[in-house]
């Protein structure tokens, strides 16, 4: 296996991280948002508020993106497991 293999390997997974958790992230960072602007607003300075939005919305969003990320985890999975021949020698 040569460095630049690795490398790429590496590449893709980081790649395949950064898809698949995007959208919780993405999700969970624009209702915080939300609530935290809705809190300077208002003056409410509690902070357990914040909790249960975000929580509610990873939630939301695991249910709704789960089959998309499952589908695109195990075709990078098969893929990584069929070329696997390749890396070992």
């Amino acid at each position: 296996m040569t460095d630049a293999t690795v490398v790429d390997l590496g590449r893709e997974a980081l790649w395949m991280v950064l898809l698949v958790a995007g959208p919780m992230l993405g999700l969970g960072l624009l209702v915080g948002l939300v609530v935290s602007i809705l809190q300077a607003t208002t003056q409410i300075q509690e902070q357990t508020l914040t909790f249960i939005p975000k929580i509610l919305a990873v939630l939301g969003a695991a249910i709704v993106f789960g089959p998309w990320m499952l589908r695109v985890m195990t075709e990078y999975a098969a893929r990584l497991l069929g070329n696997l021949h390749r890396f070992a020698g």
